[in-house]
């Protein structure tokens, strides 16, 4: 299949019908159309897998990394894109014609911000339209583009004032990262448009930090120790997780360094009975694991049925056990059997404002009122799960998100309403003060070439 039409329908789910981009990105699907070859002639004779590559809506497994680069791309940029296409056409596309908007944004991003040449990206999107089965636009959108390439150097100055444009976020978006952190919204903005690097955890149960580098060094991938997490290892440049050296035996998860520091903040010790509340896909509860080999039990709690397959599936890699559940946390009658814990993650549902970088159809996929709704959720929860901590225990609250009204406001509520409560101080580092104050926790920032946007605050049930 033509690689830009394939591009242009995952966008066409995200932007049209606010699927998420992992579930809208063709990954199991894809079609391995390596030649079979005659035996006499050698001429390319068409085998089992070249009759199923013919179906019209599969990608050749030799192309996914090129779709994952336009689609995330695209996303990435999509709020100025939008911007650029609505210029250049003389009026809307029909609802019917949405791929052919995406396929335009598409087209717009590889000229302005990759190295694909030019020619190349205007002819396989001209071809694309045959694919989408709508070849009367093959001319239009030649035209289109070659006019995008005649006045490209002139959208800076023409949206010079548009903060829309020059951010490449939804307009509601800026404005709540400007009430949060007004004045870190251009380092935010920043890394939201940059890319996550990847980060290792390693798992201690196995060998230390600095022998694992030692093997990355061995294997030529170059990596650094992360400044946080005693657990993590940054590596220079993304490689497939089956080239890390013992990562099939269980030696390490990839897990961004500010999910690394659930584990220390918790600290849960020998005995231990402990809940990973909203667990799935289960990065955190093995590292609970990993980080303390005695824990008496650790209940890993989500209402995702499929996502919990993938907690398994981690447990079982890295050779760990957990008691693993599918119920709403909320509802404490569903799973809970009165028996209270030591120690509760609560890594609440949130916008995920912490992690555009990584997940970029947030940008488009969040509205204004789900912050409000969100905030009800979490209150919930951790109004909730409180009731199954034991005296003298402790609950990590955690998201993903840089957004206070899910952070702090909602921590400082939940402590002004209750008399058995203390938030407790922690450092998130021995070396540096790391983050931000955030009401009685702590706000990690999203950066570039380092850890994600997270939100940690540590109570304390009282006697």
């Amino acid at each position: 299949m033509n690689v830009r039409a394939a591009a242009a329908k995952v966008i066409t789910q995200v932007v049209a019908k606010g699927v998420s981009l992992d579930n809208a990105l063709p990954r199991e699907d894809a079609v391995d159309e390596k030649p079979v070859e005659g035996k006499a002639s050698g001429k390319r004779v068409a085998g089992k897998k070249d009759q199923v590559a013919g179906k019209k809506d599969q990608v050749a497994v030799r192309d996914l990394p090129l779709l994952s680069e336009l689609c995330y791309g695209t996303l990435r940029w999509y709020p100025r894109l939008a911007l650029i296409v609505d210029h250049l056409l003389d009026k809307p596309f029909k609802t019917k014609d949405t791929d052919l908007q995406a396929l335009l944004a598409c087209a717009v991003y590889q000229l302005s911000a990759t190295r694909i040449p030019p020619h190349a990206a205007i002819n396989e999107t001209v071809a694309a339209c045959k694919t989408l089965g709508k070849p009367w636009a093959k001319g239009l959108i030649n035209a289109i583009l070659r006019r995008y390439q005649r006045e490209q150097e002139t959208f800076d100055q023409l949206f010079a004032e548009t903060e829309v444009y020059q951010s490449a976020h939804p307009g509601w978006l800026i404005a709540e990262l400007r009430e949060s952190w007004p004045d870190q919204l251009d380092t935010i903005i920043e890394a939201n448009n940059g890319r996550g690097p990847m980060t290792l955890r390693v798992n201690r149960q196995h060998g230390t930090r600095d022998a694992y580098l030692d093997q990355l060094r061995a294997a030529n991938i170059a990596a650094q120790p992360t400044a946080l997490s005693a657990d993590g290892v940054q590596l220079a440049a993304p490689v497939a997780v089956t080239s890390l050296p013992g990562f099939a035996e269980g030696g390490l998860s990839v897990q961004d360094e500010a999910a690394q520091l659930c584990a220390p903040l918790l600290d849960p010790r020998p005995g231990h009975r402990v809940l990973d509340a909203c667990s799935a896909p289960g990065g955190k509860a093995c590292h609970l694991l990993e980080y303390q080999s005695e824990i008496g039990e650790l209940i890993a709690l989500d209402s995702d049925a499929q996502r919990l397959l993938k907690v398994e599936e981690n447990l079982t890699r890295l050779g760990l056990n957990a008691n693993i559940q599918c119920a709403d946390a909320a509802s404490l009658d569903d799973w809970w059997d009165g028996k209270p814990f030591d120690r509760i993650l609560l890594d609440a549902p949130c916008s995920a404002t912490g992690v555009i970088r990584r997940h970029p159809d947030i940008k488009l996929l969040r509205k204004p009122a789900d912050i409000a709704k969100l905030a009800a959720v979490q209150a919930e929860l951790l109004s909730q799960l409180w009731k199954t901590l034991a005296p003298g225990g402790k609950l990590l609250y955690a998201t993903c998100s840089v957004l206070k009204a899910e952070n702090e406001n909602v921590v400082s509520a939940f402590i002004e309403s209750r008399d058995d409560v203390r938030a407790l101080p922690f450092e998130l580092s021995v070396e540096q003060h790391a983050g931000l104050p955030a009401g009685v926790g702590r706000q990690l920032l999203p950066t570039l070439n380092g850890h994600d946007g997270f939100y940690y605050a540590l109570l304390e049930k009282l006697a």
